[in-house]
């Protein structure tokens, strides 16, 4: 298809594409898929080869934000039945990053629920980062901690923080549909404050909150412009006891085009599967794997990963390779000039109508959503 050969050439040349073919990927057809995953897998594979990235995540303080984000477990009014507990000490939080690590993961997120760090947190964080890496040699550690506020990015990257996380989630045209305790400007200075400390940036989106295809398209290319070097691509898990319970509008099929849609505009980003995956494409995640070059491994901040054996596995099987702790991630152009040398985002002269969201094939699948019982916060091994 002309489109899609179009997009291809774009993507190897790490030219942005248009608003209408992104919105172009998300209207495709279920019989067209195929041709849509082989089309971006070539972009996948020009920019990251067969490798996969692992990541580990390690929920340092679980429940009680005070934030209202719609979709969150852990927000203010959550009457989902997650694990609640304060600050782990350094050791404990060493001690679950380092099963991820022994597990294959590269980098260690270490995120806690709040508005944002004090002070105090900071200084708390930057033990956790030191104990860390002092017990795994080479091992990234990624910060996500909420709103930052002025000079606490530095003193993270001082601490020996690599990268640090915070999302755009949604448009901004409809952020304040999923809450309303801050705003999109606000997340944007976030990320923009990490990345003049010298950190890497990492930045992405939760999809399936019944958002338009403009939404998800809008979204993206903020991200784009914003530049970070991974782009985490979320899928809505519905926790009973949250705003978005009901909301069950994903396809395993509409999952893939939304991540091909990215992997075009995002040619040579790091594109992370994130929390999830299992949740909505299902026995379909291999193919996923043509599009994204990073995962995560084992479990997820509230809720229960796919076992990471499993991971390793699908990895394998699908004819992918895991990659090493000496291998950098990104495509030497990026690492040597900061930025991917894309050119300007360009304007259509008309915009292209959204795609009707289908319709989900599976309706309240609760068998589908676990909420996490082991590993940080609890006396059960973690899943890694």
């Amino acid at each position: 298809m002309d489109l899609l050969n179009a997009l291809v050439d774009k993507g190897l040349r790490r030219e942005l594409p248009t608003r209408e073919e992104a919105l172009a990927v998300l209207a495709t057809s279920d019989d067209e898929l195929l041709d849509v995953v082989a089309a971006a897998g070539k972009v996948r594979r020009q920019w990251f080869g067969r490798r996969v990235k692992l990541n580990y995540l390690v929920n340092l303080k679980s429940g009680l934000c005070p934030e209202d984000c719609s979709y969150c477990s852990q927000r203010l009014g959550s009457k989902a039945e997650i694990l609640k507990y304060t600050w782990l000490k350094p050791d404990e939080a060493s001690k679950a990053a380092a099963a991820g690590v022994a597990g294959g993961a590269k980098r260690v997120c270490l995120v806690a629920s709040g508005r944002g760090p004090t002070d105090r947190d900071v200084d708390r964080v930057s033990e956790t980062i030191s104990a860390i890496k002092e017990q795994n040699e080479g091992v990234e550690v990624c910060a996500c901690l909420g709103l930052l506020s002025d000079g606490q990015a530095g003193r993270l990257r001082s601490a020996g923080a690599d990268a640090y996380n915070h999302n755009l989630n949604t448009s901004e045209a409809t952020y304040g549909d999923i809450c309303t305790t801050h705003d999109f400007s606000d997340r944007v200075s976030t990320v923009q404050q990490a990345q003049a400390a010298g950190m890497s940036a990492c930045s992405g989106l939760i999809a399936g909150m019944g958002e338009s295809d403009a939404d998800l398209v809008d979204v993206v290319f903020a991200l784009r412009e914003l530049d970070p070097d991974s782009v985490p691509v979320n899928f809505l898990i519905p926790f009973e006891g949250t705003p978005l319970a009901k909301e069950w509008n994903l396809t395993p099929q509409r999952a893939l085009r939304i991540l091909a849609m990215v992997r075009f505009v995002c040619p040579d980003i790091e594109v992370r599967l994130a929390g999830g995956r299992e949740v909505h494409l299902r026995t379909l995640q291999p193919l996923a794997l043509h599009l994204v070059n990073s995962i995560f491994l084992g479990d997820y901040l509230t809720s229960e990963g796919q076992a990471g054996k499993d991971d390793l596995a699908m990895i394998e099987d699908a004819g992918f390779e895991v990659e090493g702790a000496d291998t950098t991630t990104l495509p030497e152009h990026r690492r040597q000039h900061g930025d991917d040398g894309a050119e300007p985002a360009q304007t259509a002269d008309a915009e292209a109508p959204a795609a009707t969201v289908p319709a989900p094939s599976d309706e309240n699948r609760r068998d589908l959503v676990a909420v996490r019982r082991r590993g940080a916060g609890t006396d059960l091994p973690p899943n890694a």
